[in-house]
């Protein structure tokens, strides 16, 4: 399961850039990964655009399609003010 939300986020549109460059990086196409993590290629473009967010496991899923450490994936926002993701 994935929250849904019709407007993008910063968290989002941030997780979904780490999410593509480290799916490209792998050379895997967004049905492919979809595939991989059992969930539709619909769900991967709308991660990536910021739209949907994963839940943790699909974090861990996503993790070990791409065959990276889970923190590959979050560490974009070890640099940032977290409470700025955060809705007021």
């Amino acid at each position: 399961m994935m929250r849904h939300s019709k407007d993008k986020s910063a968290a989002g549109e941030l997780f979904g850039a780490r999410l593509r460059e480290l799916r490209l990086k792998r050379g895997l196409s967004q049905q492919g990964l979809a595939e991989r993590v059992g969930i539709p290629q619909t769900h991967v473009s709308a991660m990536e655009v910021g739209i949907k967010f994963p839940n943790l496991l699909t974090v861990l899923r996503l993790a070990a399609a791409i065959e990276c450490k889970v923190t590959d994936l979050v560490r974009v926002f070890d640099k940032s003010d977290l409470t700025s993701f955060l809705p007021k």
